[in-house]
């Protein structure tokens, strides 16, 4: 059996496998194929995929004879071979008729952004390992934007207080600008519709602010829940509270297969003081303020609104790293021990990854869209 990895699109600077996993998935009687100059942006090598013992092929021979076809995005799939297993993270959810598409092409599609957040899973959870990156990423980009110090220093010239950090959203993302927050010395605030964030916010130093009456989130998988418009005003009226007295604002709130929800209103940034900045990891799915525009920064009365959803993507080492190790653990589920292809979708994974295969779409909420 052949994995083809493919040579992503610019932006995109992430490659779906390193060296070091090629080696492994070798190990497991598979043949890779790995397009020239595939892992260039991320700092790999062609002559590091052929010691790890990969062909370097160009990209119709990979799509024209690979069984497994590994690209993150999906833009250059192309005429991939019918039957193909086609694996990536393609945000079935805006994209049903990319979808529709694949499946009458024969592909079995495979989008790892929508594996199960179950504790099985969690060593295949690319949005997780991605958001960490993200997270860490977000808090460097604000950092080198800001017009002032993040640390309060005392100086013969005076006292510079340290800069207030909100975050809104206690996710994986949350959870690792927080630390990176602190780290450089700022006040952190974090704000969260679910409760039980609350041990690990404050764990990590920073303070937690409440709103009763949240919606239960706690079989939503880790994610966000839509709230109630009670709750919402509530929300927005808290938020305003603290946003107008925020330094650096990190908002990373998405609901898988909706718009992000509007946590910060253009009222709310109008109340902020010039030199303030917002990054925007949820801009992809329409941000979480009313004037996010994603992969743009844009100023409004002197605060800064940075729309990024790629950040993962400006540490492409490790973010290929990691999301590579996603890619191998998922694999060991579909690979057999004479490194052929076994689809078990009476497995929960498989199943829960899967969104077409056999002509179809099988994924219940992609259906539900095309509808």
């Amino acid at each position: 059996m052949i994995i083809g990895v493919l040579k992503e699109s610019l932006p995109e600077t992430r490659v779906s496998l390193v060296p070091e996993v090629v080696s492994a998935l070798v190990k497991m009687n598979v043949t890779l194929w790995v397009e020239k100059d595939a892992g260039v942006a991320s700092f790999y090598y062609d002559q590091l995929y052929t010691d790890a013992g990969a062909a370097i092929k160009s990209a119709d021979e990979i799509r024209s004879s690979a069984d497994i076809l590994l690209t993150i995005n999906g833009s250059n799939v192309g005429n991939a071979k019918s039957a193909a297993v086609i694996m990536g993270v393609y945000q079935p959810l805006f994209n049903p008729g990319l979808m529709g598409e694949w499946a009458t092409k024969g592909y079995t599609v495979f989008s790892l952004d929508t594996i199960p957040r179950t504790t099985r899973a969690q060593s295949m959870d690319v949005l997780s390992s991605q958001a960490n990156i993200a997270g860490y990423k977000a808090v460097l980009t604000a950092a080198t934007q800001y017009c002032r110090y993040f640390p309060m220093f005392m100086t013969a010239a005076g006292s510079i207080p340290p800069a207030k950090v909100l975050i809104l959203g206690a996710g994986v993302a949350g959870l690792q600008a927080i630390a990176t927050a602190k780290r450089l010395g700022a006040v952190v605030e974090v704000f969260d519709t679910r409760p039980a964030v609350k041990e690990e916010v404050m764990s990590l130093g920073a303070k937690f602010v409440e709103v009763e009456g949240a919606a239960d989130a706690s079989k939503a998988g880790g994610y966000a829940v839509e709230q109630s418009e009670e709750f919402q005003t509530k929300q927005r009226n808290k938020i305003h509270e603290h946003a107008k007295k925020s330094d650096i604002i990190i908002t990373t709130a998405q609901i898988p297969g909706r718009k992000a929800p509007i946590l910060i209103t253009k009222a709310m940034i109008e109340d902020m003081r010039p030199g303030s900045l917002i990054v925007d990891i949820a801009s992809v799915t329409g941000g979480n303020t009313d004037l996010t525009e994603n992969d743009k920064t844009v100023m409004h009365n002197g605060v800064t609104i940075i729309g990024n959803s790629a950040l993962a993507a400006t540490a492409p080492a490790d973010a290929s790293k990691v999301y590579s190790k996603n890619v191998l653990n998922f694999s060991k589920l579909i690979i057999n021990k004479e490194g052929g292809i076994n689809l078990n979708f009476e497995d929960d994974i498989v199943k829960g990854t899967c969104i077409a295969t056999g002509g179809n779409i099988v994924n219940e909420r992609v259906l539900a869209l095309k509808a």
